[in-house]
């Protein structure tokens, strides 16, 4: 089969999947040679149909039309999730990025960081960021509540003597936004020093 016959194939199947998906030339295996396939995405993203984030791993953008901000680009929480999906493992941000999915930092690293019960891997993006993945046991993922594992893995990025009145009522805020109070179920996955903290910012 030409590459043309394999890129006319890839693009009705992505059309058909809808602006937003991440794309990756594994899902196309079965329209031809791995080598091919790569090509066609190659020539996709040249006539500005795709996005190419990294090695393999393609992106169909949405467009703006309504503002006229043209091409949306992923951000990088929807880039690890895609991958996330894509190898049916759990992820949690760490360091200066969970700090900013929580808001206590405005500041969105170029390099960032996620916990996963899937394998080690770094992914150089297209604008020179990296994301990296560390494995870890899933016994360390294995929250009920989103927003405690976030807590928990930012409050260890700090450091217990960097937690500072600011942060603590910050994070006040947020549990009680959390009207399913789910985060107290995980108490015995955190560090005792962490659940002690968010205990207390309950009964405050």
């Amino acid at each position: 089969m030409d590459i043309q016959s394999i890129e006319n194939k890839i693009l009705n199947n992505i059309k058909k999947c809808g602006r937003g998906n991440a794309i990756f030339s594994s899902d196309f295996v079965r329209f031809g040679e791995q080598k091919t396939v790569n090509k066609a995405l190659e020539r996709l993203a040249k006539e500005g149909v795709l996005i190419r984030i990294s090695r393999g791993f393609y992106y169909y953008p949405k467009i703006d039309r309504k503002l006229g901000l043209g091409v949306l680009y992923p951000t990088l929480e929807t880039i690890a999730e895609s991958i996330a999906k894509r190898d049916k493992a759990r992820i949690v941000p760490t360091g200066l990025y969970a700090l900013n999915r929580l808001g206590f930092s405005t500041q969105i690293p170029m390099n960032i960081q996620y916990l996963t019960d899937g394998s080690n891997r770094k992914l150089t993006l297209y604008n020179g960021a990296t994301i990296e993945f560390k494995h870890t046991a899933p016994k360390n993922l294995a929250f009920n509540s989103q927003l405690a594992m976030l807590i928990t893995f930012a409050f260890r990025s700090l450091g217990k003597e960097n937690i500072t009145e600011e942060i603590l009522a910050h994070t006040k805020e947020l549990l009680a936004k959390d009207k399913s109070q789910t985060v107290k179920q995980d108490y015995k996955l955190m560090p005792a020093w962490v659940s002690s903290i968010i205990k207390s910012l309950y009964e405050k």
